[in-house]
């Protein structure tokens, strides 16, 4: 069902928001991301996600989920026309699952701060309601009506499984995770603004070395280092949608000096801004 809704390589938009689905005909070279709160099903192929130093291979017979907002560098690694890699992805809205937790027997979340994105052998139960609504793309009156009462289900199956204590920790107010998340949460709208590490510790109720130490643990960077990659994603969609020049785009994410940001912009993404641009643009051209 998902290679017939994916006709042509790339992310495809669903009638449900929260859905989109994957197509890659071909390995790929390492693409920078930011990976969103989500729950991730490969049905064909293989990714690679690195989250600083972690790998995660994702593969048939496993889900991703991630729990917080994280920089990655992901890589198709199996796909061909013949078995294109195809993915599932499943947008999670924390504050639903926040509004579940009472109702639900999920394990409960544990002192320490897990990693922002986790691995977990795949069962029926998380696989039958995905199963269900991508069915339902066909149908949208159904999918309507339906799509709610299959969301609910899903979130309740992962509540329940194998990943639900991360996913209550990240959702359980006082919790370290979610004082975590809401650093997160502040940096993503702060990105361009000087970062001083006490301040934002005092807004999310941590001592800046509890922040650093619980921020690492989940999004394996510090702050700081978290920060800069924010800056360079958008700089670089800035300069994608010719939105402006790369001094502009630097001084519009935060940087003071054009040549830091070229040089940081570099050994992110593996060459300077106008030729990596030229790249991207010469490969979407191609696909």
């Amino acid at each position: 069902m998902v290679e017939r809704l994916t006709p042509a390589e790339g992310v495809h938009v669903t009638p449900w928001p929260a859905l989109s689905l994957f197509r890659a005909d071909s390995p790929s070279v390492p693409t920078c991301a930011i990976y969103e709160p989500s729950l991730g099903l490969a049905l064909q192929g293989a990714k690679q996600i690195l989250l600083g130093q972690q790998s995660f291979v994702h593969q048939p017979a496993s889900y991703l989920v991630t729990s917080v907002d994280v920089p990655v560098s992901s890589q198709v690694l199996h796909a061909s026309k013949a078995e294109p890699c195809l993915c599932l992805t499943y947008r999670l809205d924390v504050a639903r699952v926040r509004e579940m937790l009472p109702d639900v027997s999920a394990n409960r979340p544990g002192s320490g701060s897990a990693p922002g994105i986790s691995l977990s052998a795949l069962d029926g139960g998380l696989l039958d309601p995905l199963l269900r609504l991508v069915r339902l793309l066909d149908s949208p009156r159904d999918l309507a009506v339906l799509g709610p009462l299959i969301e609910h289900e899903l979130l309740y199956r992962l509540l329940t499984g194998e990943q639900g204590a991360r996913l209550a920790q990240i959702a359980t107010s006082g919790s370290q995770s979610h004082q975590v998340s809401r650093a997160i949460e502040w940096l993503r709208r702060h990105y361009d603004e000087t970062l001083r590490i006490d301040e934002l510790a005092a807004r999310v109720n941590m001592s800046a070395s509890s922040l650093h130490h619980h921020f690492r643990s989940i999004t394996a960077m510090s702050p700081l280092q978290y920060q800069k990659q924010l800056r360079l994603h958008e700089a670089r969609r800035l300069l994608l949608a010719d939105q402006c020049d790369v001094a502009t785009a630097a001084h519009r994410v935060g940087y003071e000096s054009p040549s830091q940001f070229s040089r940081e912009y570099s050994r992110q993404f593996g060459s300077p801004p106008l030729r990596d641009v030229s790249r991207l643009r010469l490969a979407e051209v191609a696909g």
